[in-house]
């Protein structure tokens, strides 16, 4: 199956995000990318490993924060 090929509006989208967003994420090298033309793409798989790498797994349970005692 070929790789599927997103618009920066599209990138947006998915990300939840205005269009500036994406676009930073460009200027600034951030992400991956393929310039054709003048258009920008990026590919579905890169925003999926964009994500994921930027995902934040929660803290363990409530139980591990007892033996620290309370907040001041």
């Amino acid at each position: 199956m070929p790789e599927r090929y997103l618009t920066v509006a599209e990138v947006a989208d998915r990300l939840g995000t205005s269009q500036r967003f994406p676009r930073r994420l460009i200027a600034e090298r951030r992400i991956r990318y393929v310039k054709v033309g003048r258009h920008v793409r990026i590919a579905e798989s890169v925003l999926e490993a964009y994500i994921a790498a930027r995902t934040v797994e929660p803290r363990p349970c409530a139980q591990d924060r007892r033996r620290f005692g309370k907040a001041a």
